[in-house]
Parts: C-alpha cells; structure tokens; sequence
C-alpha cells in the first residue's frame, strides 16, 4: 500500500495522465455540477432519516450509485492506475469505488451490526479505488477500537474515531505497514500492540495474503529487487580498488534500478521499498528517498 495524497485534489485540478488518453481534467463547471448533485442527494437521505425509512434511505444510495461512478477513472489517475489498498493493477480484479466509511451498515469484529455512515455516500473524499476482491471480502466491515468515540449523523466525529482499517491517504497508517520476502504484508516492526492489531485486520479482511496471485507477485518483486541490489552492491564494492569507468556506469545503472522500482507509479512499488528498507544499508536506503 502507497500513500494517496487526496487533500486539495479534485478532478479540475488532476492533470493528464499518458496511460490513461481518455481522462481530461474536468471544468469548473462540470465538478460544481457534480458537487450540487451530492448536495441534492444528500438532502433527500436526510428527509428519509428523519422519516426513520432505513430500508427507503439504502434504496436510494444504492439507486445513485451512478453518481459515485463517475469519479472511477479519476480516482484511477490519482494512482497511477493502481488499486489503493493492494497496490496492482489487474491482480486484484476490477475496480470499485469503495466507501471507506461504509455507506449502509458498519461490521464490527463480532460481527455486530450498527447504522452507517450514510450521510458520507455522496461524499467524494469517503472514496477510496480497490479491486473488487478485496473489496468483496471487505463487505461493511468497519470496527473501531473498544471505547472509540462513535460518529453518528447528529453528532458526526470521525476524525475523532479510532478505526482498524487503515486508510491510503493517511500517510501514519500507510505507514504500518510492511512486506517480506515470502510475498506477504506484515505490521512494521517497532509500532505498538494496538497498531499491529489493526494491520493484522486490515490485512485479514481485505485478502491481503489469501489471495495468492497478489503473493506470488509480491515475492517476484522482492526477488527482482534483491538481485538489483546484490549486482549494486557487488560492483559497488568493486569501487574500492580504484576508478573504473565500466563499473562506475554499472553501479549508477543498478541504482537507477533500484530506484525506478521504488517509485509510486510502479505495481508493488511498497513491496521493492520494503526490500531495500529491511537491509538496513544507508547507502542503500539513499536510494529510495
């Protein structure tokens, strides 16, 4: 998982993007459109509220789920086209566009159901883009931590909520986690017992490591990048001896390797970083910066 950067950005400030021809900034007009539509549906969701119809209110969010739909593409750019919980394109399956607060009924650890966050359906910033998979295994899971304030929509406070899943445009939380050589997503090592808690849920109902595709592929990355690592350091060594034009050329291709491997754009790009982080090599982890 990479960190999203979401704060400010909206289709009208989203530029083109070369892999996708078919995106085209929207105007002004055209978000300013969208965002009274959500307005407009939010208001209906509220007179079903207080009418006490929860059955009529989730109707109508699931009747309007077209309005949602209609930032896919956008949210893809934003990611480079990646889904932004497993950090691949096409291994995870299609996209949708999830709710990270959910939009009908929240699950907590038990299994015990409460109301949702309704009042976030039409809430662009409550969007988040995940190949259908882990989104399936997901469903309206969202616990909080025992004795979490609650937000409610009389009393709406969900920055103050204390929520296992973590979220990828929370740079702390994207944070959490890490990847070993096996292919799997672990807790980073150092952070507290809660913490791990929350990865090691995260990570258990988003299909993180039961899906074995998604594994495999990790773990040809790790191996990808040990090698581009090991063919750095060698030559590097080589270095010692004395001024050696071939291999000078040789150490700066395999640490423009490294690199490239790390950047946000590439599939598993977290997975390759971890790889270099683990060594615990400054010269290496310079790379990634």
């Amino acid at each position: 998982m990479r960190f999203i950067n979401f704060v400010g950005k909206t289709p009208v400030n989203t530029p083109a993007h070369p892999d996708y021809p078919s995106w085209e900034p929207w105007t002004q007009t055209e978000w300013d459109t969208w965002l009274a539509k959500s307005r407009e549906l939010l208001d209906h969701l509220w007179q079903l509220n207080q009418l006490s119809n929860k059955t009529e209110r989730n109707h109508f969010i699931d009747d309007h789920s077209s309005h949602w739909g209609k930032l896919k593409l956008w949210l893809q750019v934003l990611s480079h086209g990646k889904c932004w919980f497993s950090e691949v394109r096409d291994l995870f399956s299609h996209y949708d566009v999830e709710h990270f607060r959910p939009k009908k009924e929240a699950q907590d650890l038990n299994g015990s159901k409460r109301d949702a966050y309704w009042w976030l359906a039409f809430e662009y910033t409550n969007y988040r883009l995940i190949g259908n998979v882990g989104n399936r295994m997901k469903g309206t899971w969202f616990p909080l931590k025992a004795g979490s304030l609650v937000s409610t929509c009389n009393n709406q406070c969900e920055k103050s909520e204390e929520p296992y899943f973590l979220d990828p445009t929370d740079h702390y939380d994207v944070s959490l986690i890490a990847f070993n050589e096996e292919g799997k997503a672990i807790p980073t090592p150092g952070i507290s017992q809660w913490e791990q808690d929350r990865v090691d849920a995260f990570i258990k109902h988003l299909k993180l490591n039961e899906h074995e595709p998604l594994t495999e592929e990790r773990r040809k990355i790790w191996q990808a990048t040990s090698r581009a690592i090991e063919t750095y350091k060698t030559e590097r060594s080589k270095l010692n001896t004395g001024v050696n034009p071939v291999v000078q050329n040789t150490v700066k291709e395999y640490a423009r390797k490294i690199y490239e491997m790390t950047q946000e754009e590439k599939e598993l790009s977290a997975v390759a970083k971890w790889c270099v982080l683990f060594r615990n090599d400054p010269c290496l982890n310079r790379l990634v910066v």
